[in-house]
């Protein structure tokens, strides 16, 4: 065991800097100090194997610890377990302020290795705390389909070739179903900003209906103010994993090592684009994908004690033969949805700004400030609400062949009077 701990500092080949902080390293990692395992290496030189064997003991308890320690080793397992992470000269020092120890009588070595033997070590209460930070993240399966859903986002490095040879990298946005495995939907993108997943969720909503839960990620794109503003709109609620816990997330995670296949044969084909790179995925995902027997529904089923026949079960089978129903939204509420909101000022001349292009709002909102909704993927149009008035659909502007004779007047520029109420008065 000593040797073990020890062996990577055997190589003496190592400088002193890389010495002393791999030294620092395995103390912390097994919680030996620092000065023992330096005693250790120089007993091990000096006398080899036999220099790391413990002093015999003569059996029975130190004649150096105090009469009372039974008592005051019951006191420390019981300070040890209230506050697992109370370090053991914390304890030294709570049982000599309580005055139950003589200041100076315990050693921390000597109740450290009483403490490890009790099973409350550092490095057993370590594992035990990691144990318990991950009970979230332990297996899981929904028993239904579209309970809860996984996204995720997915590098293809250099699955696009460009016609002078050059590679660029597309991204995979995904959602798969927890229960089925079934992706709901996946597409690939040129960039992976928030666009791209809020068109995915879009997609998904409007082909499979909407779904109770999505779990994601801690990244830009699934913490937008407009995903969760979307989503809460449709009545779909919003998880994010914890930082470092992609096991979490097993499901999308697992279905990205597939992803890792079909990225390996379609860089043979070289595709020039991704809509060409689109139509070989959903080839790939459906006659393939879909149509493959799943571990994953197997072990489920398994562990629950239900027979599952010998070719499998396919993520499509799952999906088709689950009792769930299907809630389907119109697809003008998800459209709404999804929409995104700014404020514009209209002109001059009676025209609203977006992304480079000119709308027509109309002259009697000149001067006013109004919101706009739009599509980030799609400009063609865009809803124009005016504040005092209903909203419209405004296209860009199309410059004609001869100006407009008659110019309406703005809502802020009253009618012609028919008197001077000033002269009245």
């Amino acid at each position: 065991m000593r040797f073990q701990i020890i062996q990577p500092l055997l190589d003496l080949t190592l400088d002193k800097a890389k010495r002393i902080q791999m030294r620092r390293k395995i103390a912390a990692d097994n919680d030996i100090s620092e000065k023992t395992i330096t005693r250790w290496e120089e007993a091990f030189f000096q006398s080899g194997f036999s220099g790391l064997k413990p002093a015999e003991r003569t059996g029975g308890r130190s004649s150096k610890l105090p009469d009372n320690f039974p008592e005051l080793l019951q006191e420390a397992i019981q300070l040890k377990r209230e506050v697992t992470t109370r370090s053991v000269s914390q304890i030294i020092f709570i049982l000599e302020g309580e005055g139950k120890a003589k200041p100076g009588v315990l050693k921390r070595s000597t109740l450290q290795r009483y403490l490890f033997e009790a099973g409350l070590g550092e490095r057993q209460l370590k594992m035990y705390r990691q144990d318990e930070q991950s009970t979230m993240t332990k297996r899981f399966c929904k028993p239904h389909r579209m309970m809860l859903v996984q996204a995720d986002i997915k590098y293809g490095v250099g699955v696009i070739v460009m016609a002078d040879g050059e590679k660029r990298t597309a991204y995979l946005s995904s959602i798969i179903d927890d229960h089925s495995r079934y992706i709901l939907w996946s597409e690939w993108y040129e960039s992976q900003d928030e666009y791209c997943v809020e068109d995915v969720f879009r997609k998904a909503v409007l082909k499979h209906g909407k779904f109770d839960k999505a779990y994601t990620d801690n990244g830009s794109q699934y913490i937008s103010r407009q995903l969760q503003t979307s989503c809460a709109m449709l009545g779909i609620s919003l998880k994010r994993a914890r930082v470092r816990s992609g096991k979490s997330k097993g499901k999308i995670e697992k279905f990205h090592q597939v992803v890792d296949s079909f990225i390996a044969e379609v860089k043979l084909k070289k595709p020039v684009e991704t809509t060409e790179l689109n139509r070989y995925w959903q080839i790939f995902l459906n006659e393939y994908y879909h149509k493959k027997p799943h571990d994953g529904i197997r072990e489920y089923y398994t562990s629950k004690g239900i027979t599952v026949p010998d070719a499998g079960i396919t993520p499509e089978q799952e999906w088709n033969r689950d009792t769930r129903a299907l809630i389907f939204l119109d697809s003008k509420t998800v459209g709404e949805a999804f929409l995104h909101h700014e404020k514009r000022n209209v002109d001059k001349g009676g025209l609203i700004s977006y992304n480079g292009r000119k709308y027509e709002a109309g002259a009697h909102l000149i001067g006013e400030q109004v919101i706009i909704a739009f599509d980030p993927m799609d400009d063609r149009t865009i809803i124009v609400y005016p504040k005092n008035s209903s909203s419209f659909t405004a296209s860009p502007v199309q410059i004609g062949e001869y100006c407009v004779r008659e110019i309406p007047v703005p809502r802020a520029v009253a009618e012609e009077p028919v008197t001077s109420r000033f002269l009245d008065v």
